[in-house]
């Protein structure tokens, strides 16, 4: 089992910049990829940025590519998602998300999910 826990979200202005952590326990290990997906009211979840397990690969949504970046201390068993230039459509909750086996932009692929932080872009 690997634990995940989000913390860091928050609500800022459009243009302003934030940073979302995701710390994990457990059988880090296992961990292949981490991922951050976010999810907003009536809409279904969706693939943010995703970082190898030594930081060495990363890929990003078209649609936060530029602006946000994700890394990670392994000393820390932590996960970073830095946001810059944020927009009101970057209002979600935030979730991060691991997979033993994959680095994938697919919900399904990700084993161990935390409960997410809530980020609200004003405009």
């Amino acid at each position: 089992q690997v634990h995940l826990e989000e913390s860091g979200g928050g609500l800022v202005q459009a243009g302003g910049s934030l940073r979302v952590s995701c710390a994990a326990s457990g059988r880090t290990f296992i961990i292949y990829g981490t991922a951050w997906f976010r999810q907003s009211p009536g809409k279904e979840r969706e693939f943010v940025a995703v970082i190898s397990r030594n930081g060495g690969i990363t890929s990003y949504a078209d649609s936060v590519k530029g602006r946000f970046t994700i890394s990670r201390d392994n000393a820390k068993n932590t996960v970073y998602l830095q946001m810059n230039s944020l927009k009101p459509e970057d209002t979600a909750v935030y979730y991060c998300a691991t997979s033993s086996l994959r680095r994938t932009e697919v919900a399904d692929d990700y084993d161990f999910w935390g409960p997410g932080t809530q980020v609200t872009v004003s405009s």
